[in-house]
């Protein structure tokens, strides 16, 4: 049991030490996970894990959206980007259309790597 909680309390402290940037590319991360567990349970028919993925993206992209800063003019772009994929998330989880995924997919890889190298530009 203390093995537990000493592995709790690391995975803690990782996440409070990242930067704003690694942050935000280990939610796109967890974003890209959640959508291909998603396809893997609707493979399986293991509807309740294709739900339970899909609110966890969904979660994902609000808080992405909520944590916007509103003073750069990106940001209006960005949050159309968000309303754009929860728009396509509840069309994924009301037809459980496998395909759908597949279209957001590289959309949300695509937003991940230019934060990535956007990361890297400021980093140099």
């Amino acid at each position: 049991m203390n093995a537990n909680r000493g592995y709790e309390q690391y995975k803690e402290q990782a996440v409070m030490t990242m930067t704003s940037s690694e942050m935000l590319l280990l939610l796109y991360d967890e974003l890209l996970k959640r959508l291909m567990r998603a396809k893997l349970a609707l493979e399986k028919k293991d509807y309740e894990l294709f739900t339970t993925s899909i609110t966890r993206c969904r979660d994902i992209v609000r808080y992405l959206k909520n944590s916007l800063d509103h003073q750069y003019a990106i940001s209006r772009e960005l949050r159309r980007m968000y309303d754009f994929f929860l728009y396509e998330l509840s069309r994924i989880e009301a037809g459980r259309r496998e395909e759908v995924i597949e279209e957001l997919k590289p959309l949300v890889k695509d937003l991940r790597d230019t934060f990535e190298e956007a990361g890297k530009a400021v980093n140099e």
